[in-house]
């Protein structure tokens, strides 16, 4: 049994759920998701709850049955609050800044950065060394995030790079004599 699965995706006031055969199209303030579930399982929604119910006790079917109510979760959690990845810039002339739907980046190469922010995805830059990147989609905020940090990953030594706000990073010591 998956304890994941078993409980039902509660549906905040101004959320709504249709399921169509093995889609579920999902509203909310900040916009429309939908998930295209397997064969596996079984989609429902009962009393503002959308309910997931494996087709069989086969283990892709119980494997199924859990990432489906996930990702149905996710999709109500995009619709109502969004999600959002923070990176912060470190290093001696290291900065970025909005150009309309164009992230510039300053890196320390000989030319500048232009990164193009997808439709869907939110990206800001409040200080020269912070960037938010901001979307409904869980998925496509951390592939624009991680695209974004690609560019320059912070280095162990003097932790020089694009980072998450919460990472940690290793740090090797130098040379000594």
């Amino acid at each position: 049994m998956s304890r994941i699965g078993k409980k039902p995706v509660s549906l905040p006031s101004g959320v709504t759920a249709t399921v169509s055969g093995q889609t579920v199209e999902i509203k909310g303030p900040k916009g429309v998701r939908t998930f295209k579930a397997t064969d596996d399982v079984n989609l429902a929604v009962e009393d503002s709850a959308v309910s997931v119910t494996p087709r069989g006790s086969s283990k892709r079917a119980r494997q199924q049955w859990g990432m489906s109510r996930t990702q149905i979760a996710n999709c109500v959690t995009g619709v109502t609050d969004g999600f959002k990845k923070e990176l912060e810039i470190n290093g001696v002339g290291y900065r970025a800044t909005m150009q309309g739907a164009v992230l510039k980046l300053a890196l320390g190469y000989s030319h500048d950065v232009l990164f193009d922010v997808p439709a869907g995805i939110t990206v800001t830059a409040p200080k020269p060394t912070e960037i938010i990147v901001e979307g409904i989609d869980q998925q496509q905020v951390g592939e624009v995030a991680a695209k974004i940090r690609e560019w320059r990953k912070p280095e162990p030594y003097k932790g020089k790079g694009i980072k998450y706000k919460d990472e940690y990073i290793f740090r090797k010591e130098g040379k000594s004599k």
